[in-house]
């Protein structure tokens, strides 16, 4: 998979927020895609263990959701834990599983923030400007924001804002379960975003994508 845009990645805290500053300016929040031309969507997550973090990125057949093709990487944990700067610490991490991948995706949907992040760049919004390809961020947490509780019934979702601005959606994905948190990652806009996680969310609270990415991930770490 190529990369668009590259940067180094082992920066001081103060130099990575910057460059997040910098970036979120280029990230696109309209959709460049249409939902027919989706064909193929990847999750993407990263599990840890030991110091040692394990990305995996599961292809999907975007119609049935059938599996198409998985790949992982594993990479000791170079950057430290730091609140708001996720995608340096596993960033390099999910590119090399991306760059394993035979197939492109159309979509890509992450496990993490999008644009509802502090500086408008969370780990969705970092990773699809870098490859640019369209990406949405489905989180199980809120990292910043306010928003009013959904309707129970699946498909209810409330606006996200954070110092007036609507930066996501707080989306009932399964009827009287928790939400999850859905925001722009790169070239697609809100209300497609929540239609894409709501296509993939089948019976459970997260949708396929990052479910099976989140186990696959899970698995190759007792493994390595």
């Amino acid at each position: 998979m190529m990369q668009r845009i590259e940067h180094p990645w082992n920066l001081p805290p103060k130099q990575a927020i910057d460059l997040q500053k910098q970036l979120s300016r280029k990230v696109i929040r309209k959709s460049t895609i249409k939902t027919n031309a989706v064909r193929k969507v990847a999750g993407i997550d990263t599990a840890y263990r030991g110091g040692v973090a394990c990305a995996a990125a599961v292809v999907l057949q975007f119609e049935d959701l059938e599996t198409i093709e998985y790949k992982t990487a594993a990479r000791p944990v170079a950057f430290p834990y730091v609140p708001g700067l996720l995608s340096f610490r596993e960033g390099p991490v999910i590119l090399a599983a991306l760059n394993e991948l035979k197939s492109t995706p159309d979509l890509l949907i992450f496990d993490g923030q999008g644009i509802a992040h502090p500086r408008r760049l969370g780990i969705a919004s970092h990773i699809g400007l870098l490859v640019d390809i369209p990406s949405i961020g489905c989180a199980k947490s809120k990292l910043v924001g306010h928003y009013e509780q959904p309707g129970e019934k699946r498909g209810s979702f409330s606006y996200l804002t954070y110092h007036d601005e609507t930066i996501g959606a707080v989306v009932r994905t399964r009827r009287r379960v928790k939400p999850v948190y859905v925001s722009i990652g790169h070239r697609v806009n809100l209300r497609e975003s929540i239609k894409f996680v709501l296509h993939c969310c089948k019976g459970y609270r997260l949708p396929e994508t990052t479910r099976r990415a989140d186990k696959l991930s899970r698995k190759k770490l007792l493994i390595h």
